[in-house]
C-alpha cells in the first residue's frame, strides 16, 4: 500500500514548490515544469497504467484544493472582487431603504391630504364661507326667494300686460282707475284685435324682466362704470313706467275733461295721485322683483360654487389615489430590490466565508501533469506502437473523465467558489 501511494504522490520538495503562492511569471513557469516532471516520473513508475493515472489525478486535485484553502493571502486576493461586489450591494441596499422611507413618508402625506379633502367635502355644506368667497349656499333662503319670485313675476306679467294694453290700444269707457290699471280682458281683447297686438302686450313684461336680469349681471362688474350703468337702467325703467302712467292718465283725463278743462300736460300729471299710483304699482313692484331675483340668483350661484367645489375636491381625491398607487408600486419595487440585495449579500458572504478555487490555474497544471504522463509513455515505456496508442487513448479518456466528474470541461469561468454552508 505504501509503495502504491508513492506512485502518485508528489515529492516533498515538489509539493513545497507547488504550494507556495506564485509571485511572478517565472515562479508560475517553474511550477508548471514541476507538474510536468511529476507526471513524467509517476508515469514511468506506473508504466503508464490508466488506473494509476486516475488515482494520481484525484490526488493531484485534492492536494491542489487543500493547498488553495491554506493560502490565506492568495484567497484574500481572489475574494476581493466578491467583497467589492458585496459592498456595492450594501450601498444599493441603503439607497433602497432611504427611498422606501421617503416614499412611505410621501404615502402618509397623501393619506393626510385625502382625509383633509374628504373632510372639506363634508364641511363645505355646513360652513361654505370657510372655503368659498361670499359663499353661504343657504338652501332655505334660496327656496324661499324662489317661492316669492314666482307670484311677483306673475303679478308683473298681469300688470304690464294690462298697463301696456291700456296705454297703447284701449279705448276708455270707464273712468275707474282700477279698470285703467287692470283690465281682466286685456290679453283676450288684444288677441282678438290682432295677433301682433297680442304679441306686443305679452312681450312688454319680459322687457322689464330683461332689464332686471341685465342689472343683476352688471352687479358682477367692478368700478364706477358699473354704478352709472345700473343707475341708468333703473332710470330707464322708471321713465318707461312714467310714460305708461302718463299715457293711461291722459286717456282718463281726456275721457273725464270738460270744455273748461286745460290741456293735459306733465305738470298736471305730476299733481295727479293716480299718476304716481300707476308708476309705483309697476316700478316699485319691479324693484322688489329685481331684488328678489338678484338674491335668488346669488344663492343659486353659491349653491353652484359648492357643487363645483365638491366636484373639484372629488377630482383631487381621484388624482391623489393615482399618485398613491404609483407611490405604492415604487415602494414595492424598492422593497423587492432590497430583498434581492439582501440575497446577493448573503450569497456573497457565503463565498467570502468559503474559498475560491482557481480553475484556469488548476487546468493548466492538470494539462502539464498529463503531458508529462503521456511523454513518459511515448519515450520511456517499452511497448509496441499500437499498444502505446491504445494506452495513450485510454489515459486520455481517464483524464477527460476526471475533468468531467469535476464539471471542468471547457469551463467559461475563471474561478470556482466553494461556499461555506
Amino acid at each position: 500500500m505504501k509503495s502504491l501511494q508513492q506512485l502518485f504522490s508528489l515529492k516533498k520538495t515538489e509539493v513545497s514548490q507547488i504550494n507556495s503562492s506564485p509571485q511572478n511569471e517565472e515562479d508560475r513557469e517553474q511550477i508548471r515544469i514541476t507538474y510536468y516532471q511529476s507526471g513524467f516520473a509517476a508515469s514511468i513508475k506506473a508504466t503508464g497504467k490508466p488506473i494509476v493515472l486516475r488515482a494520481c489525478l484525484q490526488n493531484l486535485f485534492s492536494s491542489f484544493e487543500d493547498q488553495c484553502r491554506k493560502q490565506i493571502l492568495e484567497q484574500e486576493r481572489l475574494k476581493q472582487p466578491y467583497r467589492e461586489e458585496q459592498e456595492k450591494s450594501r450601498t444599493e441596499l441603503k439607497k433602497c431603504e432611504t427611498a422606501v422611507g421617503i416614499y412611505e413618508q410621501k404615502e402618509q402625506e397623501i393619506e393626510h391630504k385625502i382625509e383633509n379633502t374628504q373632510h372639506e367635502i363634508v364641511d363645505v355644506k355646513v360652513n361654505p364661507q370657510k372655503y368659498i368667497d361670499d359663499g353661504k349656499g343657504g338652501s332655505a333662503q334660496f327656496y324661499i326667494g324662489l317661492i316669492l319670485l314666482l307670484p311677483i313675476t306673475l303679478y308683473l306679467l298681469v300688470f304690464y300686460i294690462s298697463a301696456s294694453y291700456s296705454a297703447f290700444f284701449k279705448e276708455f269707457t270707464d273712468s275707474s282707475l282700477t279698470a285703467a290699471i287692470f283690465d281682466a280682458d286685456a290679453l283676450t281683447n288684444a288677441l282678438k284685435a290682432s295677433w301682433l297686438e297680442g304679441v306686443l302686450v305679452i312681450t312688454i313684461p319680459f322687457v322689464f324682466m330683461g332689464l332686471g336680469y341685465v342689472i343683476h349681471m352688471m352687479q358682477k362688474g367692478i368700478g364706477i362704470k358699473k354704478t352709472f350703468r345700473i343707475i341708468a337702467l333703473f332710470a330707464t325703467t322708471f321713465l318707461f313706467d312714467g310714460l305708461l302712467a302718463y299715457v293711461i292718465e291722459k286717456k282718463i283725463y281726456e275721457f273725464n275733461k270738460t270744455p273748461d278743462s286745460p290741456l293735459y300736460d306733465l305738470e298736471i300729471a305730476l299733481h295727479q295721485s293716480e299718476f304716481w299710483m300707476i308708476i309705483f304699482a309697476g316700478f316699485v313692484v319691479y324693484v322688489i322683483w329685481g331684488l328678489v331675483f338678484d338674491f335668488v340668483m346669488k344663492e343659486n350661484e353659491n349653491k353652484d360654487k359648492i357643487r363645483v367645489f365638491i366636484r373639484g375636491k372629488k377630482e383631487e381625491i381621484i388624482n391623489f389615489e393615482k399618485v398613491k398607487l404609483i407611490n405604492l408600486n415604487k415602494i414595492l419595487d424598492f422593497k423587492n430590490k432590497m430583498d434581492n440585495h439582501r440575497g446577493d449579500i448573503k450569497v456573497l458572504q457565503s463565498k467570502i466565508d468559503g474559498f475560491v478555487f482557481p480553475v484556469k490555474e488548476y487546468l493548466n497544471y492538470h494539462n502539464q501533469y498529463k503531458e508529462g504522463w503521456f511523454q513518459a509513455i511515448g519515450t520511456e515505456i517499452a511497448l509496441a506502437k499500437n499498444q502505446k496508442d491504445d494506452l495513450l487513448t485510454e489515459c486520455d479518456s481517464i483524464a477527460l473523465e476526471h475533468l468531467k466528474s469535476l464539471d471542468l470541461i471547457n469551463p467559461d469561468f475563471q474561478h470556482l467558489v466553494y461556499s461555506k454552508n
